[in-house]
């Protein structure tokens, strides 16, 4: 079992510190070029790959452009522009409902602040803090999406289990300066190495302080469940 630093804030540090060097070009892999493609395809990755998403997004943003053309698309007509993403009706209502809010009370423009973002159908906090890091340039929070969920917990940083609760565990943890890149990060690293079903943890950089390390630990702390 890997032996975690005793002070949370210098585990987070040490964690960020590894990664970087690891992923040094880590960045956000959704794809689009104005604030009304970011917070739509944010909405839709929920439960779905970046890749499925940048996939159906190439298409998507060509027909519906402005937030008018989403409001005013037959629910039936955006289902099926959506049908290879999961819960695509849902999201399909969703996106026509955010946008109709948009357009009628925010004269056709993204919303640059936390309480209007997350009164948009469908969308919570971890949407809102994409679209004011990556639309706005404005980082107040932690985007805590599965990765980070599951890191946090197997790395000791956390004990809480919902994203609002993990994402004020972090806040406290997490140099202010990292909060946009720690979740990135962890995407990578989620992805390459510490997946949900296989961590392979005699190739990660972070073992060593890992108190889910699977070397000796019998326990993953993200699950709470055997190995």
């Amino acid at each position: 079992m890997g032996i975690p630093l005793e002070d949370r804030t210098a585990q987070a540090t040490e964690v960020i510190e590894r990664l970087e060097h690891e992923y040094p070009e880590s960045t956000i892999s959704l794809r689009y070029s104005n604030r009304l493609e970011l917070l739509i395809a944010v909405m839709l990755s929920a439960q779905c790959t970046d890749e499925r998403v940048n996939t159906e997004t190439e298409n998507l943003f060509e027909t519906y452009r402005t937030p008018e053309d989403y409001a005013n698309a037959p629910q039936e007509e955006l289902a099926e522009a959506l049908n290879s993403i999961t819960y695509y009706n849902n999201k399909a209502k969703y996106i026509r409902s955010a946008c109709q809010t948009i357009v009628d009370e925010h004269d056709g423009e993204v919303p640059d602040t936390m309480d209007e973002l997350i009164e948009l159908s469908g969308v919570g906090r971890k949407t809102a803090n994409v679209v004011l890091q990556h639309g706005h340039d404005i980082v107040e929070g932690i985007v805590v999406d599965t990765h980070v969920q599951r890191l946090t917990r197997r790395l000791g940083l956390t004990e809480e289990q919902h994203p609002d609760q993990i994402e004020q565990d972090l806040l406290s943890v997490i140099p202010e300066s990292a909060w946009q890149q720690f979740t990135h990060l962890c995407i990578d690293h989620g992805r390459a190495v510490c997946s949900a079903r296989s961590a392979d943890c005699g190739a990660c950089v972070l073992a060593d302080i890992c108190p889910s390390e699977k070397g000796d630990s019998e326990i993953d702390l993200a699950s709470s469940e055997p190995w």
